[in-house]
């Protein structure tokens, strides 16, 4: 039984319990959870080389959930995603550095804190002007939305006048100090510290300043056995010595890490981007399958003597292509399951958002080919006797079609590039993939290279491809 449906960017961990331990019966066994987290929040949820989800809030979900005899199915999303999902009831509960705060135990329930927090602040490493808050007065400076990093520069933006610019992860952060946009970051110390040590570009120039606790939460009077079974999985690893052994696998380590070639670069991340191009091109043929339908028959209506088939067919073409995707796919995924109380899966969810949007596109395409063929052609096929269906049939629509081919192939680019926006709802498509890796790397311009140079490698064999069938069958 899974609680909390999510999609098909889960990691799916059996966790049962350890033999020859005593597990503590909080009415979890047997069960399993969908648990949301954030995509770039490293050391505390990162993918390493081999594409694994890893970390320190999943080392300890995943030891928890085998302590206590339940199993958990990740979803790596994003911190928003995150928790627009556990708020729309897609996932059981959230673990990504999440920090305890007044306002969000108005929403959520916590559990026992699992990581005492601080926040320090850095610069890029050829920065010597900026060593002190002082130094900030009339400059802008970055952290994490709705980290503790943003609620502590916030606090003290007014006293030293600097303005502070919220952004979705630490790895964007961190490129905009180093492109110059923000003089400075403000993030939770071992994220810093960890991507110090991973040479990102920047150094840390303040000490510690106390923050808040981290916690696991769930929704407000909801998944309380859940809540219960992390709090005691959690005091039995601080008890045998797991908790720590944890923390230091991660933040043990001082030395910077030296970045490989760009080449390596290419070898270590084939494989995750491979898997993120076949769930794009997954995503794109199912799309555009069920686009095709769509827009063959609402492009019909729109060419109907029936004004209430144009009506429908209007009005469908100018909610699809009147609204941004973005908030299309936030709709399906998040907002559908919030009215509905029933959850969607994320390629479910996807493939829906991309086939209504790529449809209202062919629908005017249709209509645009069948209103592009003379209209004496239909009028001489009636003369002769045909009927309106057999002169579409056989007079007018094999015109159209002829037009309308090289249209239908520049939507088919258009969707499978559209799937990139997906990311934003944990869909572990290509450039999910890529951001997945430089988060953990921090190599972002040489990473993003690689991901646009596999979208044209693509593009450009399936453009020739579908021009070499155009040529073929419209000769």
């Amino acid at each position: 039984m899974l609680l909390g449906i999510g999609g098909a960017s889960a990691l799916s961990v059996p966790a049962p319990a350890a033999a020859g331990t005593a597990v503590q019966h909080t009415g979890v066994e047997g069960k399993k959870f969908a648990i949301a987290t954030d995509t770039t929040f490293a050391p505390f949820e990162f993918r390493d080389g081999s594409g694994n989800l890893v970390g320190i809030d999943m080392d300890l979900l995943n030891a928890i959930a085998k302590s206590q005899g339940f199993e958990v199915d990740i979803k790596s999303l994003g911190f928003d995603a995150a928790l627009q999902a556990l708020q729309s009831n897609q996932v059981a509960g959230v673990i990504a550095g999440m920090s305890i705060t007044d306002e969000r135990k108005k929403i959520f329930d916590f559990s026992d804190p699992y990581f005492d927090s601080g926040v320090q602040m850095a610069v890029a490493k050829n920065d010597d002007a900026i060593k002190t808050y002082a130094d900030l007065k009339g400059k802008s400076v970055t952290a994490k939305r709705g980290s503790e990093g943003e609620t502590f520069a916030k606090s003290i933006a007014g006293k030293y006048g600097f303005t502070v610019k919220a952004l979705a992860d630490s790895a964007t952060m961190y490129d905009d100090v180093k492109a110059g946009n923000s003089v400075a970051v403000f993030d939770d110390y071992p994220v810093l510290a960890y991507g110090v040590s991973q040479n990102n570009g920047l150094k840390i120039v303040t000490e510690k300043e106390q923050g808040s606790s981290y916690g696991f939460a769930v929704n407000k009077g909801q998944n309380q056995d859940l809540l219960k079974a992390f709090d005691t999985g959690l005091a039995e690893l601080k008890a045998n010595g797991e908790y720590d052994l944890i923390l230091d696998t991660y933040l043990a380590k001082t030395e910077v890490t030296e970045q490989g070639s760009f080449f390596q670069l290419v070898a270590d991340s084939f494989p995750a981007l491979m898997k993120g191009l076949w769930l794009t091109m997954v995503a794109t043929v199912l799309s555009l399958a069920i686009a095709l339908v769509l827009g063959v028959l609402f492009g019909f209506f729109k060419v109907s003597e029936s004004k209430i088939m144009r009506g429908i067919a209007t009005t469908y073409v100018s909610i699809f292509r009147g609204t941004p995707l973005l908030v299309q796919a936030f709709f399906f995924y998040f907002g559908l399951p919030q009215m509905t109380g029933q959850p969607i899966n994320v390629l479910t969810a996807g493939v829906i958002t991309l086939s209504l949007n790529a449809g209202a596109y062919m629908t005017e395409i249709v209509r645009g080919g069948i209103q592009s063929v003379d209209p004496g052609q239909l009028e001489a096929s009636r003369s002769l006797g045909l009927s309106y269906v057999t002169s579409m049939r056989r007079v007018v629509v094999p015109q159209a079609v002829k037009i309308m081919t090289p249209s239908f192939i520049n939507q088919f680019v258009i969707t499978l590039k559209d799937t990139s926006l997906l990311a934003v709802i944990g869909f572990a498509e290509l450039t999910y993939q890529g951001q997945q890796i430089y988060a953990s790397n921090f190599r972002t311009g040489e990473t993003l290279l690689i991901v646009a140079a596999l979208y044209f490698i693509v593009i450009s064999i399936l453009t020739q491809l579908s021009n070499v069938l155009d040529r073929k069958f419209n000769k």
